[in-house]
Formats: structure tokens, C-alpha cells, sequence
């Protein structure tokens, strides 16, 4: 079960998942001395912090401003950013996610060449038709995308409101700035893409695996629903 993961499971992930889809059931204590006696480990995540400063031009107030903790409905909260990828010799590829962060999944993604505006348009004309008027609260950082015309073209076409993070302060967008954390350490840094297709290959089976089998220690060591 460790390949079917990619390895990336340590052992209270790896009994949640196991007793989840097998019908033998284990305890974590058991599934520990097995790993330990095969030599299987997690991917152990790193902290990084990024900021690239800019002048903005249509700036919005941190109206999220970190509540996190509130449970929140479908469509309600979106978080969005964009990181960079490299495949090949040193190429390099750009992605464009949305985080549903009351379903914890990711709603949207987009894998570019270029860092640029259409990127993002590309990624919110998936989700255009999804957006609740008035309730839709969509967060990023101060990125040259989120404070472009056309944007702020589409927030007001959509009646949809725009919080943005705090200059330098990657924190007030924590659960998208985890998530690449979760996808880089679990998907992308071990291992090497040869061409665009093969991250790109990679990057979809991994958001789907996320969206619907990924065992969550902060959702209480649940796995999404509706995975059996």
C-alpha cells in the first residue's frame, strides 16, 4: 500500500488509509513496527516562506484576515496563489490553484509556461459559473494577477468580494501557502519531470489523489468523503 501513496504516508496516515480501504484492520501501533522494521519513512515537509514585492495597483483589505477557524460552506472562502515548478533543464512552469477552503479541496488549477495574467483567467473561468454573489470571498496575496483590470473586472462582475494578505505576510494566506508545501514535499521535489506533460501528468493525478483519498491530520485523520 506504501507504492499505492507514493510512499509519502508515515504510519498514523498509513492506519488511517489502511483500515479505510482494506478489510483487515490494524492498529497504529502494529503499522509503526512494520514501517519501521521495512524502512519505510514519510516525506518530512520543510517550512518556506516566499514574497516578491511589487507595485500594485487595485489593492483590497485583508478582509479574511486569518479566520481560519471558522467553519465555512462550499464556495464560501477560495484561496488562490501561484508557485513555480521546474522540469527538464531547468525550465520552468507556473501553477495557478484555487483552494474551496470550507470543502478542503482544490477547485481550480491551471499548469503554464508563463507567470502572467492568463494563467489566472484561465484558472477562475473554470470556476466562473460556481461563485455565490455576495457570499464568495476570494483571497490572494498582492500579486501583479490579483490587482490587475481584469480581476477586478471579474470580482465585480461576479459580486464576488477580494481580501488580500498583508505585505510580507505569506501567514495570512497560511492554508494555500500549505498546500504547496504539501504538494512540492509529497509530489514534485523527489522526483524529476523530463518534459512540461510529465509534471503536468503528475500534477493532475496528485490534486485528484489529494481532493479525494489524501489522509488530513488537521481534518482529524479523516479522509474525504465519498472515496470507498
Amino acid at each position: 500500500m506504501n507504492e499505492e501513496v507514493d510512499g509519502i504516508y508515515g504510519y498514523r496516515r498509513m492506519t488511517i488509509y489502511m483500515n479505510h480501504f482494506c478489510e483487515e484492520k490494524a492498529n497504529h501501533k502494529c503499522v509503526y513496527r512494520v514501517m519501521s522494521h521495512l524502512g519505510i519513512k514519510s516525506v518530512i515537509r520543510k517550512k518556506r516562506y516566499r514574497y516578491k514585492p511589487h507595485k500594485p495597483k487595485n489593492i483590497a483589505e485583508n478582509v479574511l484576515n486569518r479566520e481560519f477557524k471558522k467553519a465555512y460552506k462550499a464556495k464560501e472562502v477560495l484561496l488562490t496563489d501561484v508557485t513555480e515548478l521546474k522540469y527538464g533543464n531547468h525550465s520552468k512552469a507556473y501553477l495557478s490553484a484555487v483552494l474551496d477552503y470550507g470543502e478542503k479541496k482544490i477547485i481550480a488549477w491551471k499548469l503554464g509556461t508563463s507567470n502572467n495574467n492568463h494563467l489566472v483567467v484561465e484558472t477562475f473561468n473554470q470556476i466562473e459559473d460556481q461563485l455565490l454573489p455576495h457570499k464568495t470571498l476570494i483571497h490572494s496575496d498582492r500579486g501583479y494577477q490579483y490587482t490587475s483590470h481584469w480581476f477586478k473586472e471579474y470580482v465585480e462582475r461576479n459580486k464576488v468580494i477580494q481580501s488580500m494578505s498583508r505585505p510580507g505576510y505569506c501567514i495570512d494566506n497560511g492554508p494555500m501557502e500549505s498546500f504547496w508545501g504539501i504538494l512540492k514535499d509529497e509530489c514534485y521535489r523527489r522526483k524529476h519531470f523530463e518534459t512540461f506533460e510529465d509534471l503536468e501528468d503528475a500534477i493532475n493525478t496528485y490534486i485528484e489523489f489529494y481532493n479525494s483519498k489524501r489522509v488530513s491530520l488537521s481534518m482529524g485523520l479523516k479522509i474525504p468523503v465519498n472515496t470507498k
